[in-house]
């Protein structure tokens, strides 16, 4: 019986079945030894059939982990919703959907791979809840209880696994929460695992969705992920399924400062700055900024030469107005979508443009005109002070040119907090990165290298999002590459020898 026809007939039996017959067929690459102090360097690929219970809650594929294996990795993560199993969070387990997991933790070993057990969605929390879905499982003892509860079953069903082979990735992506609160809700977890198998491997993300190492959790005893996807606007380009205002801007690789999209009030004074235009007007000229998104209240000022041109309060409140949308947050004011242009004519002779909020909190904008020149934001990360551009007929180019994101900001702003962690002990993987397939082919591989290189030189492990799908080497639907036909797929060659690489 060779390894295919052995798992087909252990497919419908209990794991354990699955686990007590080592050896058979041809035998997989052995696996390093997994501590929760030392992780090796795993490389590989998320799989995705339970990601989503609305995706379709199918079976893994055993292609994936023959192909997987055959290209030298030897790692995946399924990053799963807990609705594929469980109905409610107090639903009893649907052990047809458990047998499925079972089926490829035990592909996991037939063919070398470890396999990482991730609730994308686990009661109480999912980093991307719709409507008015709310995230429990940081404050309610109940959502923790049955949070805790779920594992307790996923550690008993695997008691004995060794960690080499297995290991659970609690909850995808906590997001903007402290390492304290984080700590508490993952804590019953941690001992139900433990009470059930006292020597699993337990890896947490990293909070502020997966980037921020927490050193609260490092008396857990566990080792932690974080993610590669910086800058979003490179890696997420054009996605659906983020949020962006207003046209974005083509990706390049590094990444030369650009204006930023925020502008601050006094009440932030540690971010407060003018984006500053220098540009030759001769003649009176139009100007015009597109106003996104307001948080509680800003006074926007633009100047020129220091004369004001245009002062507009911005006042979100519930109910209609000026804005599109006008919505509660959670600090108790209220922050509004404007997507509208508010204009001024820029005299003639003006050599100096000054934009910035006087009396206030925070807006963003999404696009500025100058004439016939229009200037898109490339950057819309938090907390960056604006600074002096050049403007002309091509655009704006600053005043002090250098790279805003590059191989270098990686290693400092992705690596280096991670490297302090683990010089604590504690045990770090990427769990997920990759591009979107709207990110010019030529762009994403470039990117991708000096991530690559970076985690190559830190000694750690990484997993794409995902094998098959917009991020992956098979399927990505990109309209820029050449693809190969490959077991019935289309198969990104470049990509795909990019990471066998590293």
């Amino acid at each position: 019986m060779n390894r295919r026809q052995f798992l087909k007939s252990t497919a419908a039996t209990a794991v354990v079945v699955a686990f007590a017959k080592p050896g058979y067929g041809a035998s997989p690459r052995p696996l390093p030894e997994a501590t929760a102090q030392k992780l090796p360097r795993w490389r590989g690929f998320n799989l995705l059939e339970k990601f989503r219970l609305d995706g379709g809650n199918k079976p893994f594929v055993e292609q994936d982990f023959e192909m997987i294996a055959d290209w030298g990795f030897n790692f995946v993560r399924l990053p799963m919703d807990f609705r594929c199993w469980a109905k409610t969070p107090e639903a009893e387990f649907n052990e047809q959907t458990m047998k499925e997991i079972d089926q490829a933790v035990a592909w996991g070993k037939a063919y070398g791979i470890h396999v990482c057990i991730n609730f994308h969605r686990g009661p109480g929390y999912c980093v991307n809840m719709r409507g008015s879905e709310k995230p429990t499982l940081w404050t309610e003892t109940a959502a923790q209880e049955q949070f805790a509860r779920h594992w307790g079953v996923f550690a008993a069903r695997y008691k004995g696994v060794p960690n080499r082979q297995l290991s659970f990735n609690l909850v995808n992506e906590p997001g903007d929460i402290t390492g304290d609160v984080y700590a508490a809700a993952m804590k019953p977890a941690v001992a139900a695992i433990h009470a059930a198998d006292p020597q699993r491997l337990v890896i947490a993300d990293g909070i502020r969705w997966g980037t921020k190492p927490v050193p609260e959790l490092v008396a857990l005893g566990i080792a932690q992920s974080t993610r590669g996807y910086e800058p979003g606007m490179l890696s997420h380009y054009k996605a659906s399924w983020v949020r962006h205002e207003g046209p974005w801007a083509t990706p390049v690789w590094p990444v030369p400062v650009g204006i930023n999209n925020h502008l601050y009030g006094d009440i932030k004074p540690e971010f407060k700055s003018a984006l500053v235009l220098r540009a030759d007007c001769p003649q009176a000229t139009p100007f015009s900024i597109r106003i996104g998104r307001v948080s509680s209240s800003a006074e926007l000022l633009v100047k020129a030469d220091g004369t004001v041109v245009l002062q507009k309060q911005f006042k979100p409140a519930p109910g209609a107005g000026e804005w599109k949308k006008s919505e509660k947050a959670g600090w108790g004011g209220y922050t509004a979508d404007y997507d509208r242009d508010y204009t001024a004519t820029i005299p003639a002779g003006t050599r100096e443009i000054q934009i910035e909020i006087g009396k206030g909190d925070w807006l963003t904008f999404t696009e500025l005109r100058l004439g016939e020149t229009v200037i898109v934001s490339g950057n819309n990360d938090w907390g960056v002070k604006q600074e002096t551009f050049i403007v002309d007929h091509s655009g704006a180019r600053p005043v002090n040119p250098r790279y805003l994101h590059s191989k270098e900001t990686l290693q400092k702003k992705m690596i280096e907090p991670w490297q302090a962690l683990a010089a604590q002990g504690v045990g770090v993987h990427v769990g997920e990165w990759g591009s979107h397939n709207q990110t010019p082919h030529a762009v994403a591989l470039a990117w991708m290298r000096d991530c690559l290189e970076n985690w190559q030189t830190a000694g750690f492990g990484w997993a794409l999002w995902n094998l098959r799908g917009s991020f992956g080497v098979l399927d990505s639907e990109r309209k820029d590459v050449a693809y190969e036909t490959f077991k019935g797929h289309q198969l990104d060659r470049k990509m795909l020898e990019l990471v066998r690489q590293f």
